[in-house]
């Protein structure tokens, strides 16, 4: 269940990250990096360092894009909960 949250907190996030437009190239790259490294920790649950590495750049992510993307924030905190609640 919670999985299942989490992939759709990341398909919003893929939806701010087609609404920034290509004014953005710079916030839009570092938005789908992110995405694709959850959806790698997903695929790969072993690699506790990995798992510190992944959370420290989602909150990286949230600081970095707090004030100018307030909606990509919320839901990127919406992921480090869903992070959290199947273990990562």
């Amino acid at each position: 269940m919670s999985e299942t949250r989490l992939r759709e907190h990341l398909e919003k996030l893929r939806e701010q990250v087609n609404d920034l437009g290509a004014g953005k190239p710079e916030s839009i790259e570092r938005l789908n990096r992110l995405i694709t490294e959850i959806e790698s920790q997903l695929e790969n649950r072993g690699d506790q360092t990995r798992h510190e590495d992944l959370i420290a750049n989602v909150q990286g992510a949230i600081r970095h894009f707090e004030v100018e993307h307030p909606r990509a924030t919320a839901i990127l905190n919406d992921i480090m909960v869903a992070l959290s609640n199947i273990g990562i």
